[in-house]
């Protein structure tokens, strides 16, 4: 999984916001992934069809597959204008009406093996780490406090120390998150066990084939009924549940994060239609394929002063 870890991060947006306010986040394409790092007060991150995610001060938001989300206050109402000044390369956004309570800092991790690591794609929607009151997590907040301190300064050279910092924080969680077998992540389960591990990583490079459990026991050297059983062990489900579980996930996932054509990503996936995937889609989040794409790639969000503020 090393490759994995080879990234390169992006601070855009350091955002200092009051009363009531919300952004709209748009993916940014295949190998993106987007992070919140709040320093100060509390916010929710919305994403279709999946439950809204709360972040208190201390805690980091991960968005491995570079989801359409929406970030605003916890209280609703209209929200109000944002203004926004570039410094050190780093766009910052403070509410014009209301004073911050709330701060954050909002960028972007490039996976520069994307194409070549099929175990990105096997990533969970989110991962997030929670600070407060947490010793053991201390490093994590300490480079929090760096990274906020360096773009404040405005000293030469910040972004890229900020940037570096970020890099080496993200590594930090990720590795946490894969290394907890408590974490609720299946695919990490399987990869520990060598017959079920090879059955993973094939599926992932070649997701659209029409497996059958007898291909799958022949990719992991073992019996159907010896398959069945490791993979209910180390995951709790039966091999072909874990592959229709992944389908619809990564479809998920191409469908908030890519403006790839419906059709394309059904068919990438291994399903017979565009309509095959529409109705899954249906089943398993309650509305179109379509819905699960809150901003459309491309948009000009310097234009739009409610956009990508946080």
């Amino acid at each position: 999984m090393v490759p994995l870890f080879r990234i390169r991060p992006v601070i855009d947006d350091s955002c200092r916001f009051g009363g009531s306010w919300e952004s709209l986040h748009a993916p940014n394409g295949r190998g993106w992934a987007q992070f919140h790092m709040v320093t100060r007060g509390s916010c929710l991150v919305e994403r279709p069809g999946l439950s809204s995610q709360r972040l208190d001060a201390g805690d980091i938001l991960l968005l491995p597959h570079g989801d359409s989300h929406l970030v605003r206050s916890r209280e609703n109402g209209l929200a109000g204008r944002i203004s926004t000044e570039i410094r050190n390369g780093v766009r910052e956004r403070t509410t014009v009406e209301a004073p911050a309570d709330t701060e954050l800092l909002c960028g972007r991790f490039l996976f520069e093996m994307a194409d070549d690591n099929p175990l990105i794609a096997a990533l969970p929607d989110e991962i997030v780490v929670r600070t407060a009151g947490k010793p053991h997590l201390e490093r994590f907040r300490n480079l929090l406090v760096d990274i906020r301190w360096e773009l404040d300064a405005g000293q030469v050279g910040a972004e890229i120390v900020a940037g570096d910092l970020a890099r080496a924080l993200f590594v930090m969680m990720l590795r946490d998150h894969l290394a907890d077998i408590d974490s609720g992540y299946p695919t990490v389960s399987l990869l520990r066990d060598r017959a079920t591990a090879r059955v993973v990583l094939a599926i992932l490079n070649d997701l659209a084939r029409a497996w059958t459990l007898e291909e799958m026991a022949a990719v992991a050297i073992s019996s159907r009924a010896t398959l069945v059983r490791i993979f209910r062990r180390r995951a709790g489900i039966a091999p072909m549940t874990f592959l229709s579980d992944l389908r619809m996930a990564i479809a998920r996932q191409r469908l908030a994060g890519t403006s790839d054509p419906i059709a394309k990503i059904a068919s990438d996936v291994g399903y017979a239609s565009e309509s095959a995937l529409s109705k899954a889609i249906m089943r398993r989040y309650g509305m179109r394929p379509g819905a699960l794409r809150m901003a459309e790639p491309g948009r000009d969000n310097d234009r739009d002063q409610r956009l990508r503020a946080g």
